[in-house]
């Protein structure tokens, strides 16, 4: 039970890292554009995400996938990027919700490229076989679960309140958010090691 809570802890401290903030706010871009009464297409969308860095991590540990970190680095906040303006492309068009296939599929996606980037540092800690990963990898996953939760539920929590007590549009809250997300991620992509020669 307690190698459960060294993993499980490791999942929560990987997303709720002050230093590490980019998971937090790629789950701010795609979480802004709802609320809390299409809590289950958030709880599916956040459980594809964990799906595709554990999906990452799986196949990091088989050694059937190794990408250079600064290009992981790189596509990081390249999909926080792309998360971003996607909502400030589609906020204030016609209220019919868009495919939650087609985003599901997008944030599998962002998941295998932020699950990549732990992946050098997972497999780091974790030494024997790929088969003696396997549970930690299952406990550090629900951590992450338990953790991309909490996030959603703040935002969901932050959103409400200055929606309803602020008297922001829907709208110019989901502007405001991406607008801030982008205005970090771009030092970030701009300062990115993969322009270094």
């Amino acid at each position: 039970m307690s190698d459960f809570w060294i993993y499980f802890n490791l999942g929560l401290k990987h997303v709720l890292d002050i230093y590490a903030y980019d998971h937090v706010l790629f789950l701010l871009a795609l979480t802004v554009p709802y609320e809390f009464k299409s809590w289950k297409r958030i709880l599916i969308l956040v459980s594809l995400f964990t799906l595709g860095h554990t999906l990452a991590l799986f196949l990091s540990v088989f050694n059937i996938i190794a990408i250079k970190s600064n290009i992981v680095e790189f596509l990081i906040p390249i999909t926080i990027l792309i998360a971003a303006l996607y909502n400030i492309i589609v906020s204030g068009k016609s209220s019919k919700q868009s495919s939650i296939t087609f985003i599901g599929i997008v944030t599998v996606f962002f998941g295998v490229i932020h699950g990549l980037g732990f992946s050098n540092y997972f497999n780091t800690i974790l030494s024997g076989k790929p088969t003696d990963k396997l549970l930690p990898l299952f406990e550090f996953a629900l951590g992450i679960e338990v953790a991309q939760i909490i996030v959603v539920l703040t935002a969901l929590l932050l959103a409400y309140v200055v929606q309803t007590l602020l008297k922001f549009s829907k709208r110019d809250w989901i502007l405001i958010i991406s607008a801030f997300i982008v205005g970090v991620v771009i030092p970030m992509i701009l300062q990115s090691e993969i322009w270094v020669k």
